[in-house]
């Protein structure tokens, strides 16, 4: 693997970081899991809290100065710390629980406003999705090969896991029944930020979600992947993420975008 630009080794890090997840996330599965309940009926499992601990280990061996944002442990080091490492070590923990091998594990690395690196590891499928921020690759049997998106698929990944803070003004579930949707897209609803890294690497159109997103462990990783292989990324009123309505709409192009823009803006 070359990495060229001033991120590379915070590239090769969330890469390796990702994979220590996977590694752990991969070897749990199938077997009895540990569940413990979190807020409003979610949960975690002993694989989730594993594969964290394999992933902080890995950063904090090689920056220990770094804070560490994970979904399952919180905060971690120094407040006022300039870079921190956002951490999602098991995105679709739902999936897993019932054995279905859609899941991520999702690493990225922040300063300020900038995500300076990060993977998203496929642990079933042996592929890592990765970005130094300024180009975007996937990793497979020790290969990287540039993301290219494309929506000639049609598939869009829509996202019906809560909250919605948007809603009523907009609704995912009606978005799926608009006939102008099913008139130009197919729709699919996977349930893990693997779909986001997909759009990027040309296996869906585009993908919606409601929430609000800043800094989030989910999908840092996934929006630093479209933004660097030129995808549209923005927010559900078209405005750049984290500008105001909140939410995400990342589509491989432009007509894309603007098609699932304003079926949403329909809504309204």
């Amino acid at each position: 693997m070359t990495i060229l630009n001033a991120h590379a080794d915070d590239a090769r890090l969330a890469i390796a970081a990702a994979e220590a997840g996977a590694d752990v996330v991969r070897a749990m599965y199938g077997g009895p899991l540990a569940r413990f309940e979190k807020d409003a009926g979610d949960f975690a499992t002993a694989a989730d809290v594993d594969a964290e601990k394999a992933i902080i280990d890995v950063l904090r061996t090689a920056r220990p100065d770094d804070a560490v944002t994970g979904e399952e442990s919180g905060r971690t080091g120094a407040d006022d710390a300039r870079r921190r490492w956002l951490v999602d070590p098991l995105c679709g923990t739902l999936n897993y629980a019932v054995r279905n091998m859609l899941v991520a594990v999702n690493v990225a690395l922040r300063s300020g406003r900038d995500t300076l690196a990060a993977a998203s590891a496929d642990p079933f499928n042996g592929e890592v999705f990765w970005t130094d921020g300024e180009r975007a690759y996937v990793r497979a049997e020790g290969e990287d090969r540039v993301l290219e998106p494309s929506a000639a698929s049609n598939l869009v990944d829509v996202n019906l896991d809560p909250p919605f803070p948007n809603a009523p003004r907009f609704q995912p579930a009606r978005l799926l029944a608009d006939p102008g949707f099913i008139g130009r897209f197919r729709p699919r609803v996977v349930s893990t930020t693997l779909a986001v890294a997909w759009v990027a690497a040309g296996r869906r159109a585009a993908y919606v979600t409601d929430g609000h997103l800043d800094d989030s462990v989910h999908f840092t990783a996934g929006i630093a992947l479209c933004e660097a292989a030129g995808c549209v990324v923005t927010d559900l009123d078209g405005k750049p993420v984290h500008s105001g309505t909140g939410g995400l709409l990342v589509a491989a192009d432009d007509a894309t975008h603007g098609a699932l823009l304003e079926l949403i803006r329909h809504q309204a």
